[in-house]
């Protein structure tokens, strides 16, 4: 498998005390889960968080589920902004979860696009969406049992990534529809 790449939290060995491998995660698809789907959102202006995802977190961390995000970025492949500002800018809201007190536990992301990338972003790879490529380098890197795990998502892509990956549920919200509540999410426990 290819690199994928990504963004863990610096507070990250510290939120992995007490969870011990194998590990359960929450994978959430960024745009249209986390925050408002504007097309390309890469700044703190565009940002509007989508209601109830602060909650949800902190939620999937009192459940035992490590909350990751997925997400692809086409926006880096299409030249609208590069790396370092997209790695700015996650490092922005990384910092913001962890002062809601709902700490995200890392992002990964794919830059590429098979048709509309510039440059070396321009290829067919395993970590877009709707390939499990992200899905599978987090799982390497944390200890996390796919089987164990669940991702939120809001495309077709995104639930066919998690199946791909093995997870034990995809579970997908159309737009403008309200997250699920922590107790529909998780309700049923670790299994």
């Amino acid at each position: 498998m290819e690199a994928v790449a990504h963004f863990v939290d610096p507070g990250a060995r510290r939120l992995l005390e007490g969870h011990p491998a194998p590990r359960a995660a929450l994978f959430l698809d960024r745009d249209g889960i986390v925050n408002a789907d504007h097309g390309y959102v890469h700044t703190e202006a565009r940002t509007d968080w989508i209601p109830g995802i602060f909650e949800l977190v902190a939620a999937a961390w009192a459940a035992g589920r490590l909350p990751i995000v997925v997400t692809n970025q086409a926006g880096i492949a299409r030249g609208y902004y590069d790396e370092a500002a997209f790695l700015d800018y996650t490092r922005w809201v990384h910092a913001t979860f962890a002062a809601r007190g709902a700490p995200l536990l890392a992002t990964f992301f794919c830059p590429h696009h098979p048709v509309h990338g510039i440059g070396p972003y321009l290829r067919a790879c395993d970590c877009r969406k709707p390939a499990p490529g992200m899905l599978l380098a987090a799982c390497a890197m944390f200890d996390i049992a796919p089987e164990r795990s669940l991702l939120l998502g809001d495309k077709a892509s995104d639930a066919a990534a998690g199946s791909a990956a093995g997870l034990l549920e995809t579970s997908l919200v159309a737009p403008g529809e309200a997250l699920p509540s922590p107790s529909d999410l998780f309700g049923g426990g670790l299994p």
